[in-house]
């Protein structure tokens, strides 16, 4: 059996609790000690205590059982308390790294891996490790110690019915070899539908309201059910190998037990065995059983630990964001440059950006229009570094981003992305995200700003109102709002717009329009709409199309060239004029 290089990892973690671990192993010995005592006082008591008058006082017997069993239960404690303690520090450590990990990684490896695979990672899989180093670090020291002082014991009592025993040993080693490969692979594919079931759970809870509206009940039902069935099975699968070692391993037992009474029988014939040693060297012998089933058991646990720690450490040993790079050491003006940028995402043909060339003064307002898949996310999320370019490069204020820290870069740029992200905390929380010493009046400030006074009014708490999970308390309108607050606060000289008013009805967008209007003064904005009245005072609009940039110039520029910017607008404004038309059609017949 093989010793992963992830378990050697793992055991030297351990290394700064060395003397705790220490004094658990202490335990252990202590507990292991008392092993052999037990048949010692079974041969003293028959060989000495019921032929003739005992040669010791009769209260030393019950001393002498009840002091044993209470050292071993001191020691017992202590070694699990120990253990336990020692082991959740290691469960906290490496949680925390993942975590940080976690925080660490690019985009791209969150559209190869699901969440629920990464919950799994995080909560379940390193349970797992930590389960293994309990049982193996208890089981092994413990177990072994024991089965080395009843063996002393045994071939003290008679040498030759302990070979008889030792037997066993080499044979248990084989049938432990045997279903050691086995079990692994079956725990590393557990460990895979165990993260399958994780997503179908966290992506139910998340969709509740898709699920009802479109009656997805039924198909969430078989979808759980196909991955709990196939975690069923894996598991069934593993139970079996596992326990298909225990009654070879009570057969090989048995079979020796069977040998050394008979054997004993001669010998004592012979009288080379008195009944206190030969009930001394059964009971030895039969205590034995249960240390060497430990030790058999301890594959199991082993196995499923290994699994899990080879999965932790490939997560915890993922490349992550780049590190390094120069800290500014002043606000940004907000000057960019892209110059000659591609990107291609991973395992496709096609760039999502294709030599894309332009150059953005600082205080500018740039909105980026055109169908979708034409590159306008992919452009914005280049800028605070989420991705990295394939060519070419991004200049802020004359210095190239790759040469700038990430927190650096990102901390003199905000973002309203149409997809609204809110924690499950506070109004204040949310707003002074980021901010290790909110300011309640800024907080204030920002949300009089993104029109959200009157909720304020509204709540008893005020700022201190708890929002719920992702907002759940708000409407749809007030969560953009409040992200667009959050992006006021930060009052960053860069801001990016991403649909930021794609959610607002239009009395509430005119509002934010005008807060956002002020905002952006003196700031350098990158504005994505669909609905193109939105970016109509924009400084400039670059159409972009398949990746390029095929116009560039201001509203009333881009119509007068009718271009592809003009096509766009007319074809939006007539859809437009054709669904109110629609609405007016319906209203005037349920008049008449």
């Amino acid at each position: 059996m093989t010793i992963s290089p992830h378990f050697i990892r793992l055991l030297r973690m351990h290394k700064p609790y060395r003397m705790r671990l220490m004094m658990a192993f202490l335990a252990m010995a202590v507990t292991a000690a008392t092993e052999p005592v037990v048949p010692y006082i079974f041969q003293v008591l028959l060989d000495k205590g019921f032929v003739g008058k005992p040669a010791f006082s009769l209260w030393l017997v019950p001393v002498a059982v009840i002091g044993i069993f209470v050292i071993r239960g001191i020691s017992t404690f202590g070694s699990s308390y120990l253990m336990t303690w020692v082991t959740t520090r290691i469960l906290n450590e490496v949680r925390a790294k993942m975590f940080a990990r976690m925080l660490d990684f690019p985009l791209s490896f969150y559209t190869t891996n699901t969440v629920g695979k990464v919950i799994n990672s995080i909560m379940f899989e390193v349970q797992g490790i930590t389960d293994m180093v309990t049982r193996i670090f208890t089981s092994i020291i413990r177990s072994a110690l024991t089965v080395l002082g009843l063996l002393a014991w045994l071939l003290y009592l008679n040498w030759v019915l302990t070979m008889v025993t030792l037997i066993l040993l080499p044979l248990l080693a084989i049938v432990v070899r045997a279903t050691s490969r086995n079990l692994k692979k079956l725990n590393q594919d557990s460990l895979r539908v165990n993260a399958e079931l994780t997503q179908v759970i966290e992506e139910s809870t998340r969709a509740q309201q898709v699920i009802k509206i479109f009656g997805g009940q039924q198909f969430e039902k078989d979808r759980f059910h196909e991955r709990s069935e196939n975690l069923r099975r894996y598991t069934m699968r593993m139970t079996k190998t596992f326990s298909s070692t225990v009654p070879i391993t009570q057969f090989m037992t048995a079979s020796a037990v069977a040998i050394v009474i008979v054997m004993a029988l001669i010998q004592s014939g012979n009288g080379q065995i008195t009944v206190g040693g030969f009930v001394s060297f059964i009971t030895a012998m039969l205590m034995l059983l249960t240390p060497l089933k430990q030790l058999a058991e301890v594959n199991g646990p082993l196995q499923r630990g290994m699994a899990a720690a080879d999965a932790v450490f490939n997560l915890i040993d993922m490349p992550t964001e780049r590190v390094g790079g120069q800290t500014l050491q002043k606000r940004a003006s907000g000057k960019l440059d892209l110059v000659d940028l591609c990107f291609q995402y991973p395992e496709r043909e096609q760039l999502a950006l294709d030599h894309v060339n332009l150059s953005v003064n600082a205080g500018e307002t740039i909105a980026f229009v055109g169908m979708s898949g034409g590159g306008k996310s992919t452009l914005v999320n280049m800028i605070p570094g989420f991705y990295s370019a394939s060519s070419g490069q991004i200049l802020l204020d004359g210095q190239p981003i790759e040469d700038i820290s990430l927190l650096s870069l990102r901390s003199q740029i905000a973002m309203v992305s149409q997809h609204v992200v809110l924690f499950n905390g506070t109004i204040l929380d949310n707003v002074a995200y980021g901010d290790a010493q909110p300011d309640p009046r800024k907080v204030e400030a920002a949300l009089d700003a993104a029109h959200l006074s009157d909720l304020m009014k509204e709540l008893p708490e005020g700022i201190h109102t708890l929002i719920g999970d992702n907002g759940s308390r708000l409407s749809g309108g007030q969560r953009q709002r409040l992200a667009i607050a959050r992006a006021i606060y930060k009052n960053a000289p860069i801001l990016i717009l991403d649909e930021a008013t794609s959610a607002l009805d239009t009395e509430s967008e005119r509002a934010v329009q005008a807060a956002l209007d002020r905002l952006m003064e003196g700031r350098t904005t990158f504005v994505i709409a669909h609905r193109l009245s939105t970016v109509e005072r924009a400084s400039r609009i670059v159409v972009l199309s398949m990746g390029k940039v095929v116009e560039v110039g201001s509203h009333q520029e881009l119509l007068e060239k009718n271009g592809a910017y003009a096509k766009l607008y007319h074809l939006q404004f007539s859809d437009k004029a054709v669904a109110e038309r629609d609405v007016q059609q319906k209203d005037l017949k349920e008049l008449m």
